[in-house]
Order: C-alpha cells, then structure tokens, then sequence
C-alpha cells in the first residue's frame, strides 16, 4: 500500500473556507479519479497557530503504477485548482510511503 501525504499549512484568513472547500471539493474531486482506496484528514496539533494551521491530508492507493497515473493524469490540475484558489495562503509539500508490512 501507498501512502500520498499532503501537508499543508493554510493562512489563518482563509482557513475556515479552506477546510469546507477541501472537504466538499478539492478531496472528492481527487477520489473521483478512481485511483486512491482511501482518505484521512488530520489536523496537526501544534502550539504556535500564529502561522496558520497545518493539516496533513492522506489518500491510499493500492501501488506506484496508480500514484504514477495521477502524477501524470491528473495531479497537475488538481493542484493548480488549488494554487488558483489560495494561492499566497497556503504552504504544502508532498511525502509518498510505502507500507512496510
């Protein structure tokens, strides 16, 4: 099993728009590729939220040949949508797992 971890942190100004949008937009719309198995939201616990607040947003995927797929089909848009969106709001980087059984 894959692990493809978004985190981000997500301007204080905009975070409460932010969340609903990720979780009735951004975040369907990536499930509806078909590719992930799973999803998982979690917001990362920290003292100082003078920053922002920072999330770190997990889909699962079955392999590589599926996160290659949306690498190459589908990631583009996805984030441009969201770069579009919130552009200067937001700070985000991306961490791919493997699940070690």
């Amino acid at each position: 099993m894959i692990l493809y971890n978004v985190t981000i942190n997500i301007d204080s100004s905009v975070h409460d728009e932010w969340l609903e949008w990720m979780k009735t937009k951004h975040i369907p719309d990536v499930l509806a590729t078909g590719l992930f198995i799973d999803n998982k939201i979690f917001r990362i616990i920290s003292a100082d939220d003078e920053e922002g607040k920072t999330y770190s947003i997990q889909y699962f995927l079955k392999n590589m040949n599926d996160y290659e797929k949306y690498l190459k089909e589908f990631a583009g848009k996805l984030q441009e949508e969201h770069i579009g969106k919130y552009k200067e709001k937001f700070v985000a980087f991306r961490t791919i797992m493997e699940s070690v059984d």
